[in-house]
């Protein structure tokens, strides 16, 4: 939602993509033009007030029209609550039409060039940002840098700091911490979706896929991509591209090239320090959460546990990592499971790391399918005694569910974690 620094990241990152493009003796100059998608932020959208999301969405494509960007996508209204509607969709798309087509911003190249203050924050950009790559070559690129959890550790440090400016008041997002919403606000209508009969679907195509396809040449591509892997010889990608033309499926490449390489698995860890630096010793709420988790030491002899997961196809970590470093801070011994993980696995390792709470972080409206499931698998385990919470985008429509199937706690967008916490701890600590 920083207008101008947006406007200066794009031109920032032209600038350093010609830099480093230039090195290469490009025979096309038209090699150095950057080229950009951009999508507005989903982060910044509220569960409060949401039709001024709207209004968000309309600023931060602003900004990337006027940075430059070749190609857009809006994010809708209702994308804090549930996945979008039709409705919520046009608006979106629409927007991007409104600043096309009405308002003549896309027609100036370049219109804030000159301007001292957004030539200043390019300039600041280009440094920082150069040092950033400086820091990445230093590992021995981009590949190593992932392995060593590096550009993962600043993009959970920035989040993390991000989130305590909101809880502590420093930044100000409107019907959040700031001009709350005090009557009570109509409630949209959502998206909703039956996982199961997507699920059920999806695995029909593929069924359907494999019975009407050419087996011997699948399996021939397969083993290309495989010998390709293997002796590095030939283009990894071409193989794949034939291999899809026969109807191979994702997952059958996947594993093809996984035979030589092994899977990749991540290692997470709970950043510590970042979010208590930025909330200081004046928030009343984190005090308190502390001095809980503090009492929850002495009388248990360790401290409360809490295992954050992510279940289904939900790729999206960013609020689980924020949970997880915010926990840590707050006195909460902290254990992080992959992505991708099903129900099993994930009351599985919560019942063997011990933990007392198990935080489920949902944004892909999996929560009334794989939810109901882990109380189940944690059930067949004889550990019901581990509190279930969820958090992330969850329509207010679907808490009753969740809470008669058995969860303790539902914690939606705009939830002060240190509250968060405490609501946590204090039913912990009933007698």
């Amino acid at each position: 939602m920083n207008h101008f620094m947006e406007i200066a990241k794009l031109r920032a990152g032209r600038l350093l993509w010609s830099k480093l493009v230039k090195e290469f003796h490009p025979k096309d100059e038209k090699s150095m033009a950057l080229r950009a998608h951009c999508q507005t932020s989903g982060y910044s959208l509220t569960e409060q007030d949401p039709f001024n999301n709207v209004a968000r969405t309309c600023m931060e494509a602003l900004a990337a029209v006027l940075g430059g960007t070749q190609s857009l996508h809006t994010n809708s209204l209702d994308e804090a609550i549930a996945l979008p509607t039709d409705f919520s969709a046009k608006i979106a798309r629409d927007t991007q039409l409104y600043l096309q087509e009405e308002t003549s911003v896309a027609k100036a190249v370049d219109p804030w060039a000159g301007s001292y203050f957004v030539e200043y924050l390019t300039a600041q950009l280009v440094e920082k940002a150069w040092e950033h790559i400086q820091e990445i070559e230093s590992y021995g690129g981009m590949a190593k840098a992932i392995e060593a959890g590096i550009p993962k550790m600043r993009i959970e440090e920035a989040a993390a700091r991000k989130q305590a400016r909101i809880d502590n008041g420093k930044d100000q997002v409107v019907g959040v911490n700031v001009f709350g919403v005090k009557e009570d606000q109509p409630q949209l209508d959502i998206l909703r979706v039956d996982n199961s009969a997507v699920r059920e679907s999806q695995i029909r195509r593929i069924e359907e896929t494999k019975a009407n396809r050419d087996e011997a040449a699948v399996q021939a591509a397969l083993e290309g991509i495989y010998e390709c892997a293997r002796s590095g010889k030939g283009n990894l990608l071409a193989h794949a591209i034939q291999a899809a033309r026969v109807r191979a499926t994702l997952g059958e490449i996947s594993t093809a090239m996984e035979r030589q390489f092994g899977r990749f698995q991540a290692n997470s860890h709970a950043i510590s320090g970042v979010y208590a630096g930025e909330m200081g010793n004046t928030e009343d709420s984190f005090q308190r959460a502390r001095e809980l988790a503090d009492l929850f030491a002495r009388q248990e002899g360790r401290r409360p546990r809490i295992m954050v997961a992510k279940l289904g196809q939900d790729g999206h970590d960013r609020g689980a990592k924020i949970i997880a470093t915010s926990f840590a801070d707050l006195g909460f011994d902290v254990d992080i499971g992959p992505l991708f993980q099903t129900p099993a696995e994930a009351a599985r390792q919560a019942a063997e790391n011990d933990v007392h709470i198990l935080g489920i972080s949902s944004l892909a409206a999996g929560h009334k399918f794989l939810v109901p499931q882990t109380l189940e698998e944690l059930a067949k385990l004889g550990r019901e005694d581990i509190l279930v919470v969820v958090g992330g985008v969850i329509p207010q429509q679907d808490y009753a569910f969740l809470l008669e199937q058995g969860v303790a706690g539902i914690f939606g967008p705009g939830t002060k974690i240190a509250e968060a916490a405490i609501s946590i701890l204090d039913q912990l600590m009933m007698p």
